[in-house]
């Protein structure tokens, strides 16, 4: 399989090919057909190497297609609209990940159903029925919904799109001079993402992370290695997966496409809301809108809790606790979720008692001290999240 954005020889042949779009799009024309043969040539290259793989990828988009197409059929035209309906359409859409997720468990920690990439387009397809169940999709039409799923510089590392942000791109006519700004911005995306991911988070892996990681396991300075290996493996994450986004960005804006940001300076946050505010931005917001928002909807609705910051607090639980388990169902993932949703309901009801006290004062120095707290608190969550526990013996 050829990873995406994974070796210099890659970015070459996406050069070669998608020239002719952004020729297309620097004289104001898209170019649909060839547009869908660059796509299936990508996809082919992701899994020329893996059969399997390949074979459940497809599985996986015709079954998504059928979802969503049934799901807008019993929506929009029988003009429908039951809970359950809606909540097994929703589980249909998820079923392929939850399958995957499950699998490895059953199977000697081997995953026979998976693909690189499913996560995400889960959430693209997942999105379409509850944006369908909203009313805020009036038209469905399959071709334009595979065109979405199949946006390949996003399929492997995200950022997750909205289908009606991507069809504003997609039917506006293109702008020559506009499109020369986002070519600009494009290019430099990802000579950054090249900075971020193979040189300031090559040299963190092998010069810091990878070292320490070595004394850990080994007892060597044990507290020491575990301090310097949490603050490493924190930065290794960001200017890792940073770097894969800003790939997937850039490659979106050469293509025409404004494909959203997913990192905004996390570790310059203020307080632990801020920080998911700035941090894998795409996947934050979807949590927000679709489970953390709805979950509070629902329960505010059914009345069975009085007040109101009961609701928030349990919905930042199940909210964080959902998005651990969909790392993985490893303890170190749950843990990781429930650690999220606990600072970030400490730090709500320490900004009520303060809003009513005002004995922490919001001016620059608090604001220093703010983010180097939360800095601190991240790094102690991604060092759980690491599984590193998993690897020392005790």
């Amino acid at each position: 399989m050829t990873t995406p954005y994974g070796s210099i020889f890659y970015f070459v042949i996406l050069a070669l090919f998608i020239a002719p779009i952004v020729i297309a799009n620097l004289m104001g024309k898209r170019l649909p057909v060839y547009n869908a043969f660059v796509t299936l040539l990508f996809i082919f290259f992701m899994f020329s190497s893996n059969l399997v793989q390949g074979v459940a990828f497809i599985v996986f988009i015709f079954w998504q297609l059928i979802v969503v197409r049934l799901y807008f059929y019993y929506r929009r035209v029988q003009n429908k609209n039951h809970g359950g309906i809606f909540t097994l359409f929703v589980i249909m859409s998820i079923l392929p990940l939850i399958i995957v997720k499950v699998q490895p468990l059953l199977a000697d920690n081997t995953t026979l159903v998976g693909f690189l990439g499913i996560s995400y387009l889960t959430f693209k397809a997942t999105t379409m029925v509850m944006e369908i169940r909203d009313g805020l999709i009036k038209e469905y039409n399959s071709v334009e919904f595979v065109n979405f799923l199949l946006f390949f510089p996003t399929i492997s590392s995200g950022p997750i799109d909205r289908f009606r942000r991507f069809q504003k791109d997609v039917k506006n006519p293109l702008d020559p001079a506009k499109y020369v700004e986002l070519l600009n911005r494009g290019i430099f995306y990802i000579f950054l993402g090249f900075l971020y991911k193979f040189i300031i988070a090559y040299l963190i892996d092998i010069h810091w992370k990878t070292p320490l990681e070595g004394l850990l396991i080994q007892h060597i300075d044990f507290n020491t290695s575990l301090i310097g290996y949490m603050y490493a493996y924190s930065m290794y994450l960001f200017f890792d997966f940073a770097g894969y986004s800003l790939f997937a960005v850039g490659v979106s804006y050469l293509l025409g496409i404004k494909t959203p940001m997913n990192f905004n300076k996390p570790f310059l946050a203020r307080n632990i809301k801020d920080f998911w505010n700035r941090w894998h931005m795409t996947l934050s917001f979807w949590f927000r809108d679709f489970i953390f928002m709805r979950l509070v909807f629902f329960l505010t609705k059914k009345k069975w809790f009085k007040n109101k910051f009961t609701i928030a607090y349990i919905a930042y639980f199940v909210n964080f606790f959902i998005m651990g388990i969909w790392h993985g169902l490893h303890w170190y993932y749950i843990v990781y979720g429930l650690y999220q949703a606990t600072i970030i309901v400490l730090f709500d009801i320490f900004e009520r008692i303060n809003k009513k006290y005002k004995f922490y004062p919001k001016n620059k120095i608090t604001y220093v001290i703010g983010m180097i707290i939360t800095f601190n608190f991240v790094c102690f969550g991604f060092l759980i999240f690491s599984g590193i526990f998993d690897k020392i013996t005790f």
